[in-house]
């Protein structure tokens, strides 16, 4: 599905089915250097199950034109413009790591727009670790081999993929190092920088759900932990076994915590 919001193309799947405005509707928002490609199981559960959903490569990443924004606030703005742009009202988001500052900070800015939030290896602070910033922002390929490494379990370091001869660690160096140069350096850079989550999260008025691996080591859950706390009436779930990746590592897992949520 392509679509313009402003004046950028923007590339999203919407789960094998057309997007109907009529329907809820889920946006999915990737992580830091990823794409819209990291949610394709449960894109296309919701999307057999009674909503619309939209999992979108941010400007400036995976198939999406334009640029990539320089804060965590001037992503947040530009959620509005997209609800916009596919004809509806509000919307549910659905948020990994640097999508889930989006989302939070998205939720805080436009309650009116937001239904409900689902914050997948989320914290209320993202520092980036100096070695791995300065690595992404030179464009060395130690920077996707880091956040693999470091954002899977110990099922993705033992192979323990549901697909026969993938290699999840492997999946994960191919596809941050994929991405425009410059853009893997600026999303890190961008997350480091944010220290809005504490007020964000006190503004939040819709349900939430915080859902965390409990072997991730990029943002750990003692830390997302942290921001469920700071959010009133929020659910928090903790996924056994699972790291920074949990959508690909722990696919099902994932699958049932988001569907009892938009149950």
């Amino acid at each position: 599905m392509k679509f313009t919001v402003g004046d950028v193309e923007i590339f999203a799947t919407t789960g094998g089915r057309p997007f109907q405005p009529e329907l809820p509707g889920i946006v999915f928002l990737h992580g830091a250097g990823m794409d819209r490609t990291v949610w394709a199981l449960q894109t296309r559960y919701f999307a057999h199950h009674g909503f619309s959903v939209v999992a979108v490569d941010l400007p400036g990443h995976g198939l999406s034109g334009g640029e990539p924004r320089e804060s965590i606030e001037a992503w947040a703005d530009w959620i509005p413009e997209l609800i916009e742009a596919l004809g509806i009202k509000e919307v549910s988001l659905v948020g990994h790591s640097m999508g889930s500052l989006i989302a939070l900070e998205g939720a805080a800015r436009f309650p009116g727009r937001i239904k409900r939030l689902a914050l997948l290896g989320t914290a209320l602070r993202m520092p980036v670790h100096p070695d791995l910033l300065q690595a992404a922002q030179e464009n060395l390929p130690l920077a996707s081999e880091l956040i693999a490494s470091w954002g899977h379990g110990r099922v993705g370091h033992l192979g323990g993929t549901a697909v026969p001869g993938m290699s999840l660690i492997g999946g994960g160096v191919s596809l941050l190092s994929t991405g425009t140069p410059g853009v893997l350096g600026q999303d890190l850079a961008v997350c480091n920088a944010y220290g809005g989550g504490k007020e964000a999260a006190a503004t939040v008025s819709c349900p939430t759900l915080c859902l965390l691996g409990a072997e991730d080591r990029m943002t750990p859950a003692r830390e997302g932990k942290k921001l469920a706390d700071a959010l009133a009436g929020s659910e928090l779930s903790v996924l056994s076994g699972a790291g920074h990746m949990m959508m690909l590592e722990a696919p099902d897992a994932t699958l049932d915590a988001l569907r009892q949520w938009f149950s």
